[in-house]
């Protein structure tokens, strides 16, 4: 049995990579603030946590100041409708996690937020406070010594201030005490129809000696976003079968809301002006980036736009989580608005099963 433990755990990409593969699995812990910040003292609470003579002492001493802030963590309400986990194992906050509290963890997955790093952000890097927060995933990488981690960030993470960033990130992986492999994967070599190209980080704890770790080969692509699409498959038609994506082709019509008002599409099937044009394109073949930000309905050069019964309409969440590799099975229970979030800031799950294939090549999990 694989003992998983994942930060920044979104709505489970590796945890449905391997709900999907049929891998027998312990979730250790997961964490995820669901973007609710606690704004207190932050090295007072690391104080107060560090002298906490438990773990549960150390979780109260979160749990209490969470009670104080009265916002529902929507992120969580989707982990814990569709894993296997108790509320008790569900974490809220990296900077307060201890890993030494714990050990035989076998893989450790995570991704620090990518607005930071993200062509379509700011770009801020390490000056924006999210970006620091890789620096806990590194800590919790050393103190929790996972037999394999797993780090995902966006490419533009490797450019960021002309490579600099990437030379302090790279500097502190390698201070880990881990045999690293680095490569920018993109979701439509693995199944999906999107294109959406993420920096992989795979690390094997240096003493195991793995050196045949190879990423997975590209495939052909055999879906369209077509395919996807809940008017010419229907919920519940698309499932996965050992791992393998199958879908009947029967459609269903979908609510009027999905539909543009005749304002909204004027806006979206503009190119925009200046330093900032795009041209419209609807109706693409492979999706482009699915965002987080895709409730806000950006241009039709940007965002994700399909023709139905001649008009225009926005992806409904359920094809957004189709197009990161959910099939039908994963329960929707927060609002259209926060599931378009979730599913915008989630990996796809068919590029982390490939990946977790390849490291499983490995032997690395076998039992002594």
């Amino acid at each position: 049995m694989i003992r998983l433990a994942t930060v920044f755990s979104g709505i489970g990409s590796i945890e449905w990579a391997l709900k999907r593969l049929d891998v027998e699995h312990e979730i250790v812990f997961a964490c995820d603030n669901g973007e609710i910040d606690l704004d207190v003292d932050e090295e007072m609470l690391r104080d107060r946590i560090k002298s906490a003579k438990s773990l549960d002492e150390k979780k109260d001493i979160v749990d209490s100041l969470l009670c104080k802030i009265r916002k529902r963590n929507f992120v969580k309400e989707t982990y814990l409708a569709n894993y296997n986990i108790t509320e008790d194992k569900f974490l809220h906050d990296i900077r307060f996690v201890d890993g030494t509290e714990y050990n035989n963890i076998d893989l450790f997955v995570g991704g620090s937020p990518c607005q930071s790093f993200s062509i379509m952000g700011y770009q801020l890097g390490f000056e924006d406070t999210r970006g620091t927060l890789f620096y806990d995933y590194a800590r919790l990488v050393s103190e929790i010594k996972p037999k394999v981690f797993i780090y995902e960030n966006v490419q533009g993470m490797l450019k960021h201030d002309h490579g600099k960033t990437w030379e302090v990130i790279k500097r502190t992986f390698d201070s880990l005490g881990y045999d690293l492999n680095i490569k920018v994967l993109d979701a439509k070599d693995y199944g999906i129809p999107q294109t959406r190209r993420r920096l992989f980080v795979v690390g094997f704890r240096k003493d195991l000696k793995i050196s045949n770790f190879e990423f997975p080969a590209e495939k052909e692509l055999e879906f369209t976003l077509q395919d996807f699409l809940v008017t010419n498959c229907k919920e519940g038609n698309f499932v996965s079968n050992n791992g393998i994506i199958e879908l009947t082709r029967e459609g269903q019509d979908i609510d009027d809301k999905y539909f543009l008002s005749p304002l909204v599409e004027k806006h979206v099937m503009s190119g925009g002006s200046g330093n900032y044009y795009t041209k419209p394109e609807i109706d693409l073949k492979i999706a482009r980036p699915l965002l987080c930000t895709m409730h806000k309905m950006h241009r039709a050069g940007v965002d994700n736009y399909i023709t139905y019964k001649n008009k225009i309409r926005k992806l409904t969440p359920r094809e957004c989580l189709r197009l990161m590799g959910y099939d039908d099975s994963f329960k929707i229970v927060t609002s259209d608005l926060q599931m378009y979030r979730q599913a915008g800031n989630s990996i796809v799950v068919d590029v982390m099963m490939a990946v977790y294939k390849q490291i499983e090549l490995t032997g690395v999990f076998k039992e002594d």
